[in-house]
């Protein structure tokens, strides 16, 4: 599986070209599967959900032009046969995920049974802010909202390093530098301040930050 850990989706040319890459294949040739899980845990969550699969999201990541659009409902596959959905995942290019609350998303993937398969799965993973954020090994007390039956802030773990997204967004004034400072200083591993203009890929465990805009690694 590759990464394109993104703060605001495909949000310029570079975080495009860098996805293009990663696909081997145009978009136009590609299949896409949808995940909105994490924005139904915010208020206005299913607005937001109908937002990012009609391709009217400010973040753009439906409206790319693919092949072929599903979409995959985790709190749904724990009551139907993975022979229903697991062939879906088998056979797509690439896996959008939506933003929210990291923690019910890390919950749900959990539950559903796609966080076990998601390290053999030869697909592109996509995530956009809680879709990233959900990689590393815990998100950090800051971004805590929904609560696990289980506590803690725990995430999937598949790399390494914890993001702090939407770096100095203007809808989001508390999303400062100096706030996110605060905030790697509690983390163990690793951490990453982003703005929506920038991206982190990873392949192979190879780390590598695309940006036209503002990021910086607080913590290494």
């Amino acid at each position: 599986m590759k990464l394109l850990l993104t703060s605001g989706g495909i949000s310029n040319k570079s975080i495009h070209d860098a996805l293009v890459d990663m696909l081997d294949k145009p978009i136009a040739e590609s299949s896409a599967l949808c995940i909105s899980t994490a924005s139904y845990a915010l208020r206005n969550g299913a607005r937001l959900a109908w937002s990012f699969f009609n391709g009217k999201d400010s973040a753009p990541m439906t409206e790319l032009g693919w092949k072929s659009m599903g979409v995959l409902e985790l709190t749904a596959l724990p009551s139907i046969g993975r022979d229903r959905w697991v062939p879906l995942l088998e056979e797509t290019d690439v896996l959008l995920v939506n933003g929210g609350d990291p923690l019910f998303l890390n919950y749900w993937m959990q539950q559903s049974g796609l966080a076990e398969l998601l390290p053999s799965l030869k697909l592109v993973y996509v995530g956009m802010s809680a879709g990233s954020m959900i990689m590393a090994p815990n998100i950090g007390d800051w971004f805590v909202n929904w609560t696990p039956p289980t506590g803690g802030d725990e995430t999937l773990g598949l790399v390494d390093f914890a993001m702090f997204p939407h770096l100095e967004h203007e809808m989001l004034p508390y999303n400062t530098m100096a706030n996110a400072e605060k905030w790697a200083a509690g983390m163990k591993g690793p951490a990453y301040a982003v703005c929506d203009d920038t991206a982190i890929k990873v392949i192979n465990g190879a780390v590598e930050v695309i940006s036209e805009g503002k990021w910086k690694l607080l913590k290494s």
